[in-house]
């Protein structure tokens, strides 16, 4: 039995059993995580003193130092200074920014035209790209391997003094693989790139130095770190060139990312990022990786044929991609729906008909791809929790089986 608890809600009791569960197993880390205490309590303090950061009052001044807060919280994080922090409404935001604000930036002022981004990049980065295709710039896509890293060789062969911005993210949202950003970065230095590297996906889930990453921009979004929908950030090393505003008035953030700043968001943001470092220092990831393995090992001993389609290839703890033999990853994360949350792509492609990119750009035929799912284990997952969601995708893997008339010994 598990206990829910709400601030300022009466207690109540919510049975694990299937048939009682309100909620359940949820195994979709990828797609967004639960929100934390701490960033549920910030936000309703800050929802409780109303306050306009730009406001020349003793409100104006409580919301602007709540943000300020934030700012030095989710700096913290990556080892940047506060002012090298722009807010933003999440990921996909920043992306564009670091892209599309920055070429434009830079457009006037060099005669460099290129911009390199992998093949394995989320969409809010690949479109982007592809506008700037239209502005004049040129687009070159870098592969990855069979198992979705970068391929280091084939990236250094598309180097040269034309490369504007390169952009590789930290951590794959499809497959878990953490990508090597700082072998990239060292790359595109030598031919004076810039670097950016969205790593929203690994915010809070892996250590990150942005100083060791060596990389110039990077975008962050607070629900893939335990925080709330509908904030982010992204970083801008100081002395780098700011990038053109895709929106314009107000003036807040220096111009760059006017608008007025959603306090309770953003104090939401910062507290997430403390409850992260926190969570790190002690090892969490160590328990995140026990909880994909428990997860897996149930599997096996179960008989279910699947393979982790990122081989040796280091991912993100608690995290897995894994192809399930003659299973429709579709069907399997509709029939467990009431018991698990599953996924078997970026959640931002949800309902589009092709195959995913991610998995296109590793090799995959589309039936192979067609029985991948994706899974991530967060920090609230109990090993109750992990041997449910075992025990609701064998028993679906075997009703599948069945249905489509396999011979069972």
């Amino acid at each position: 039995m598990l206990h829910n608890t709400v601030p300022g809600r009466k207690t109540t009791e919510v049975s694990r059993t299937s048939g009682s569960r309100s909620a359940p197993v949820y195994l979709d880390g990828f797609a967004t995580l639960p929100l934390a205490s701490e960033a549920r309590s910030a936000m309703m303090d800050a929802w409780d003193l109303p306050g306009n950061a730009g406001s020349p009052n003793a409100s104006g001044e409580r919301a602007a130092q709540i943000i300020a807060t934030a700012r030095t919280e989710v700096a913290s994080l990556l080892g940047a200074a506060a002012s090298e922090i722009i807010f933003t409404s999440g990921a996909t935001e920043a992306n564009n920014l670091a892209l599309i604000g920055v070429a434009a930036a830079a457009k006037p002022l060099l005669k460099r035209r290129r911009i390199i981004v992998s093949a394995v990049e989320h969409k809010s980065v690949l479109e982007p790209a592809v506008h700037l295709g239209t502005q004049g710039f040129e687009i070159s896509i870098a592969p990855v391997d069979g198992r979705g890293r970068l391929d280091l060789d084939a990236f250094t062969a598309l180097l040269d003094e034309n490369v504007l911005l390169i952009s590789v993210m930290l951590v794959n949202n499809e497959t878990g693989v953490i990508q090597p950003v700082a072998e990239a970065a060292a790359l595109a230095r030598r031919v004076g790139a810039f670097v950016h590297s969205d790593a929203a996906q690994a915010l809070g889930k892996i250590q990150i130095d942005v100083s060791q990453l060596d990389v110039d921009y990077l975008s962050m979004s607070a629900h893939k770190c335990y925080g709330p929908m509908g904030v982010g950030a992204l970083y801008m090393a100081a002395g780098m060139p700011s990038p053109i505003p895709l929106m314009h008035g107000g003036g807040q953030q220096s111009g760059i990312r006017p608008g007025t700043e959603p306090v309770p968001l953003i104090a939401g943001f910062g507290a997430a990022a403390v409850a992260a470092a926190a969570a790190l220092a002690e090892s969490n990831s160590s328990k995140t990786i026990s909880k994909i393995d428990r997860l897996l090992d149930a599997l096996s001993k179960q008989q279910v044929r699947y393979r982790r389609i990122t081989g040796d290839h280091p991912v993100v703890p608690g995290s897995a991609a894994i192809s399930i033999d003659g299973v429709d990853a579709d069907n399997l994360c509709a029939q467990v729906a009431h018991a698990v949350s599953l996924s078997t792509g970026s959640a931002c492609n949800s309902g589009q008909l092709r195959m995913s990119h991610v998995l296109e750009a590793m090799g995959f035929s589309e039936n192979t791809a067609r029985s991948v799912v994706r899974i991530l284990c967060g920090r609230t997952s109990t090993d109750d929790d992990i041997d449910l969601a075992a025990e609701a995708i064998v028993r679906s893997i075997r009703r599948s089986h069945l249905a489509t008339g396999e011979v069972r010994q």
